[in-house]
């Protein structure tokens, strides 16, 4: 059996908010855009060069999804993006108005930073010391 995660939903207030930031601040691809419905669209973003597993951008929908944007962790790490050089991007994602809530720091498994989202959800930002 083979088996993989294909996306992981993550809720938004705004489609085009969504997408602009994750293609303008993040430098993510937009891969798809599709309109289901006259107010659900499937919208798909992904880190450039990354192949398998991307994120579908889903508009919160009435209170109890509304109430989770920006905190779908309970304020925990959500998100961890894996790069090749973590003080490039870190530079880059600040001129780009990323705010960053912890700057970078030396771990023993690598080198890591924690920014927030455009909702206020966390992500780290991971250069791994070794291959994970």
């Amino acid at each position: 059996m083979k088996q993989q995660i294909a996306h992981i939903a993550l809720v938004v207030d705004d489609y085009d908010d969504a997408i602009k930031f994750y293609t303008e601040k993040l430098n993510f691809n937009l891969l798809e855009d599709t309109v289901l419905s006259e107010t659900k669209r499937w919208v798909l973003v992904a880190p450039q060069g990354s192949e398998g597993c991307c994120l579908l951008l889903a508009k919160g929908v009435g209170d109890e999804q509304r109430s989770r944007i920006g905190n779908q962790t309970g304020g925990r790490v959500f998100l961890f993006l894996k790069t090749d050089d973590l003080l490039r991007d870190y530079k880059t994602m600040l001129t780009k108005g990323v705010k960053f809530k912890r700057e970078p720091k030396t771990e023993t498994y690598g080198i890591v930073a924690v920014f927030e989202d455009l909702y206020g959800n966390l992500w780290d930002l991971i250069q791994f010391t070794n291959s994970k």
